[in-house]
């Protein structure tokens, strides 16, 4: 077994590059850090999916998505709808135990729409915060995605304070 100061950089390694495929836009890559029935030694075909450690994914605002098919076409939808995006993680969290991990982390994206027509340049830039959940189980290939459960986080509004100025 791995000493835990290393399962932690590894684990924060294998989360730092599923954010980077997300960012190059490498589906083969993403695809390739999430888990698969075998790489816990299940039959492909037929498996229990709580015992193959079935793999789920929350996006904001979207409702559960259970099995690698489900998650891996959300993400083929993201990426051909998304020009550009960017992570940003602070308050990045890692936690071992045996051969599950688990990473809490604040998720300061940038993203760009759609290019103007007749332009090469990105479209409107749009910052979003989000806070995420990814879970991780060590595979003979190494630490894989497990789970990804993302909420927004609601940005306070100024109503308060305004409805306190003196009219």
């Amino acid at each position: 077994m791995s000493a835990p100061h290393t399962d932690v950089e590894q684990v924060e390694l294998a989360n730092t590059a599923f954010y980077e495929a997300m960012e190059r836009g490498d589906f083969e890559e993403l695809s390739s850090l999430w888990l698969t029935p075998s790489d816990l030694g299940q039959d492909e075909e037929y498996h229990d999916p709580a015992q193959a450690g079935e793999v789920s994914c929350v996006h904001p605002g979207w409702p559960v998505l259970n099995g690698r098919g489900e998650v891996l076409r959300s993400y083929a939808l993201i990426m051909a709808n998304t020009e550009y995006i960017q992570f940003f993680l602070t308050d990045v969290r890692v936690s071992v135990t045996g051969d599950t991990a688990l990473v809490t982390c604040t998720e300061n994206i940038l993203s760009g729409g759609p290019s103007p027509e007749d332009s090469d340049e990105l479209g409107p830039l749009v910052g979003q915060l989000v806070v995420a959940t990814n879970v991780f189980r060590r595979t003979p290939e190494g630490w894989k995605l497990w789970s990804h459960h993302a909420s927004p986080v609601l940005a306070e509004s100024g109503e308060e304070e305004d409805d306190e100025s003196p009219a």
